[in-house]
């Protein structure tokens, strides 16, 4: 399919795609013609993408643990270092929501002594 259909079955625009060509999360041959064609797994592929964003990863985090992806909204096969990879974002995630904590704290004590 072009990138125009997969844009279409995805939701997520061509520019997008090409982004995501260029991180190495997503393949595509190209024609003859020299125009992207994608395969039917493209459509999955881009949608583990866009969950794997949203759970808040980078895109150098993703292309490590895309390959043991299973199914739309990935679950994975705990294959080579996606276990530690993923242990890692959560400490990094949790470490992240207490200094937003420390944070709010210290701006909450500033509003109070106005």
């Amino acid at each position: 399919m072009l990138i125009g259909e997969l844009s279409r079955r995805t939701g997520v625009n061509a520019r997008l795609l090409r982004y995501y060509e260029a991180q190495g999360l997503l393949e595509a041959r190209r024609g003859l013609n020299g125009y992207r064609d994608y395969d039917e797994g493209a459509v999955v592929a881009v949608r583990q993408v866009r969950a794997l964003l949203q759970a808040g990863l980078s895109t150098e985090v993703i292309r490590a643990v895309l390959p043991c992806a299973r199914g739309e909204q990935p679950q994975f096969e705990m294959c080579g270092e996606v276990r530690s990879i993923l242990s890692r974002e959560l400490a990094a995630t949790d470490e992240r929501i207490d200094d937003l904590r420390r944070s709010r704290g210290a701006l909450a004590g500033l509003l109070a002594q106005a």
